[in-house]
């Protein structure tokens, strides 16, 4: 089993090549929403909360949101028009797609996304922000980075995403 320095250093190597800066805040595993609330204690800017689902056509969709934002699945399914309902990818899925376990998905697992497999779905809000904090794959610390930045990194990864506004 590989070590967190090991499994985010990829990670931290893309974002230095691509001049991105960063501030790094390592805390114990924080796993939900309401873990990370009750932990993370005052790290400033937005937090997102991250949804990996799946359609009827098996398409895949990695939606990012503000920790806060109550939306229902069938709301997403309508802004983006995939086939079917809309439904939770399960571990595994999750680990081949994204290279993460459950409880450390994040928009930076784009890096791992090699076949282009996900599609990533983000509340423009996200990227509108001045600092978005998210887990570096894995749940041990939280990485703070401009929203500009963060869609910098997805579009190095080859994952444009698609931008979407919840109201």
């Amino acid at each position: 089993m590989r070590n967190i320095e090991q499994i985010e250093a990829p990670l931290f190597q893309l974002l230095s090549e691509l001049s991105i800066s960063t501030k790094v805040y390592r805390h114990p595993p924080l796993s939900t929403v309401k873990e990370s609330k009750d932990l993370r204690g005052t790290i400033p800017g937005t937090h997102i909360k991250n949804l990996f689902l799946r359609d009827k056509r098996k398409n895949k969709f990695l939606f990012i949101l503000s920790e806060d934002e109550t939306v229902e699945l069938k709301v997403l399914k309508k802004i983006i028009g995939c086939s079917g309902n809309l439904s939770f990818g399960n571990k595994d899925l999750l680990l081949d797609c994204l290279g993460v376990e459950p409880g450390s998905v994040t928009p930076f697992a784009a890096i791992n996304d090699i076949n282009l497999s996900t599609k990533i779905v983000i509340d423009r809000k996200i990227l509108d922000g001045e600092i978005v904090n998210a887990h570096p794959l894995h749940n041990q610390a939280t990485i703070s980075i401009s929203g500009n930045d963060l869609r910098r990194f997805l579009e190095a990864c080859n994952h444009s995403p698609l931008i979407i506004d919840l109201i």
